[in-house]
């Protein structure tokens, strides 16, 4: 990943005080996972559109197993909404710009 993902990586040691405040979209994710690769300008643009409103973050699955296996991440992308810390939502695959701002505003 390059330095200029407007999305932060996290960490297993960040994972919680990330995620519970606040409506939060963590996109599980690998590397070599091509439709992966295909959503991270998706989320890019979110993440600035949405700003106030939904932090966003990823979380790289080969490096946070642990994660992974909590939230049952078994297909990727996996893409997990909390709201203060509780899971709220969960959709798998990629989806268009436009889904995701649906399903995203229908938390707000």
């Amino acid at each position: 990943m390059t330095n200029n993902d407007k999305v932060p990586d996290l960490t297993k040691n960040e994972f919680d005080s990330y995620t519970k405040k606040g409506l939060v979209l963590v996109d599980f994710f690998a590397e070599w996972c091509m439709p992966c690769v295909m959503m991270t300008p998706v989320m890019d643009e979110l993440s600035e559109k949405m700003k106030g409103k939904v932090k966003f973050a990823k979380i790289n699955i080969d490096e946070n197993g642990e994660l992974a296996k909590k939230f049952s991440v078994v297909s990727i992308p996996n893409f997990v909404l909390f709201k203060n810390g509780d899971v709220v939502d969960q959709f798998v695959g990629a989806l268009s710009l436009e889904e995701f701002e649906e399903k995203l505003k229908a938390h707000l």
